[in-house]
C-alpha cells in the first residue's frame, strides 16, 4: 500500500523534493506513524514546526473550535484571534510593530521591503544594498532566494531583486567591507540552520548593532527556525542582548497551521510600510490567530522555554559522547535544541539507516545531521534517539 501512494505521489506532484519513502499518517506527542502503523520517533518536528509534538488536545480543540466560528474573512476587517495573537507576540519578543504572513519566506519578504521603504523615505532614491551572509538561507520566493547565501539556490533564477552584498557570519570585518553609504540592512539568522547550525557569536552580535546604530542601517534578524523557545529563548536574539530593528519568525509560531509574521520597532513601524505598500489575501486570518494564541499559551503553561534549558544539556552531552566515539563526527555544534553532528562526508546513508529503525532526522548541508525535535521531548527521548543513531554509525563504521 505504501509504495502504491508513493507511487502515485510521483505521477502527480511536481518533483522538487528527494521525498524520504515513507508515507506519513498521523502523529501523537514526539511519534509519528506511517500508513502501515510503524512507529517513528520524531527528532525533525516538521523541520522545527510542532514544536508541541502532535495530537495536543487543546490545541487541537482550540483549532475546532474556530473553525466552526471563523476561518477567514481578509484583512479589510478585524478580527479578535488576530489581534489577541499580536498583543502577546508583542509582549515574548518586546518588538511594537507586527504583520502576519503565510510563512517564513513571506516574512522575509516583507522584512525586506520594509527595510527598503525605510530607506527609501530617507533620501527618496531606491538604490539602496542590502547585506546578507554566505550559507544563510531565508526562503525560496525571489526576494528571500535574492538575500540567501548560497549561490546552487540562486544560479538558475537571477537576477534576483538586487542590490544584495554577502559578507561572512561572524566575521565582523567583512561585513565592515561591504558597508556603503546606500547600505539600507543587514540581514542574518541568529542562529544559521540550513547553513549548518553556526550560531552568530556575542561579538558579532554586538558589533553589528553598534554599526546599524552608528549609520541608521536596520538590522534585520531571521528567527524562523532559531525562534518560539527552541535556544532557550523565546527568540534566539534575546540570549545575546542584542535587539532587531526587524525581526522575522514563523515554523513553531503556529505549531502546524501556516502562518509567519515580521515586525518591528515602533520607529521602522512609523516610518516604513504605509496603507497599499504590503497585503496578504489570508495572513492573520482567525484561524491563523487561534493557533498563535494558543501556542503561546500553552508555552507558558508547559513551561517550555525552562524545559528547553532543562533537556538541551543532557542532549548535547550525549551528542558530544557520539562524537568522541566516532571518527567519523567531527564535532558537534548549535544552541538549546537546535543542533548538528557535523561528519567528515555525507550523512544521507546514516539519516536512511535511521528511519529504517524509527528515527527521523534531517540533515542541514550534505555532512550535518540536523536535531531539531518538538520541544516537548525528554530525557528518555534523547536516550532511545542516541541509541537508534548509535547503532547506525556502528553499522557503518564496520
Amino acid at each position: 500500500m505504501m509504495q502504491q501512494y508513493i507511487e502515485e505521489a510521483e505521477k502527480a506532484l511536481l518533483h522538487t523534493y528527494n521525498r524520504y519513502q515513507v508515507v506519513l499518517d498521523k502523529g501523537d506527542g514526539v511519534n509519528l506513524y506511517d500508513i502501515e502503523g510503524k512507529r517513528y520517533l520524531d527528532f525533525v518536528s516538521g523541520i522545527a514546526v510542532f514544536a508541541l509534538g502532535y495530537n495536543n488536545k487543546a490545541y487541537n480543540d482550540a483549532l475546532k473550535a474556530q473553525i466552526d466560528k471563523l476561518i477567514h474573512t481578509s484583512n479589510y476587517y478585524y478580527n479578535v484571534p488576530t489581534i489577541e495573537a499580536a498583543k502577546k507576540l508583542k509582549k515574548v519578543s518586546g518588538m511594537d510593530r507586527i504583520f502576519f504572513t503565510n510563512s517564513g519566506a513571506e516574512a522575509v519578504e516583507g522584512a525586506l521591503k520594509a527595510a527598503r521603504k525605510y530607506a527609501y523615505l530617507k533620501d527618496g532614491k531606491t538604490d539602496h544594498e542590502i547585506i546578507a551572509m554566505n550559507h544563510s538561507f531565508h526562503g525560496r520566493t525571489m526576494g528571500a532566494l535574492s538575500v540567501t547565501g548560497n549561490p546552487k539556490y540562486r544560479e538558475a533564477f537571477e537576477p534576483g531583486i538586487g542590490n544584495i552584498k554577502f559578507a561572512e557570519m561572524n566575521d565582523f570585518d567583512s561585513v565592515l567591507a561591504k558597508v556603503t553609504d546606500k547600505t539600507c540592512a543587514i540581514l542574518f539568522e541568529t542562529v544559521q540552520g540550513e547553513g549548518g547550525i553556526y550560531p552568530a557569536t556575542q561579538e558579532f552580535m554586538e558589533k553589528v548593532r553598534a554599526l546599524c546604530d552608528e549609520k541608521d542601517i536596520l538590522l534585520i534578524l531571521d528567527e524562523i527556525q532559531c525562534g518560539m523557545g527552541r535556544t532557550g529563548y523565546m527568540y534566539a536574539w534575546q540570549k545575546y542582548g542584542v535587539k532587531p530593528d526587524i525581526m522575522t519568525t514563523a515554523k513553531a509560531l503556529g505549531c502546524g497551521v501556516p502562518v509567519g509574521a515580521f515586525l518591528m520597532t515602533e520607529k521602522v513601524g512609523q516610518n516604513s510600510l504605509v496603507a497599499g505598500d504590503h497585503g496578504t489575501t489570508y495572513g492573520g486570518n482567525p484561524l491563523a490567530g487561534t493557533a498563535i494564541n494558543k501556542v503561546l499559551d500553552l508555552f507558558e503553561e508547559y513551561n517550555i522555554i525552562e524545559h528547553v534549558r532543562e533537556v538541551a544539556p543532557y542532549l548535547e552531552q550525549k551528542l558530544d559522547g557520539l562524537a568522541a566515539k566516532y571518527d567519523y563526527i567531527l564535532t558537534r555544534r548549535g544552541a538549546g535544541l537546535m543542533q548538528g553532528l557535523v561528519c567528515k562526508g555525507p550523512v544521507s546513508g546514516i539519516i536512511n539507516r535511521a528511519l529504517e529503525k524509527g528515527l527521523i532526522l534531517i540533515n542541514a548541508g550534505t555532512d550535518i545531521i540536523r536535531f531539531v525535535p518538538p520541544l516537548v521531548i525528554t530525557v528518555d527521548n534523547v536516550d532511545e534517539m542516541i541509541e537508534i543513531l548509535d547503532a547506525c554509525f556502528a553499522e557503518c563504521a564496520e
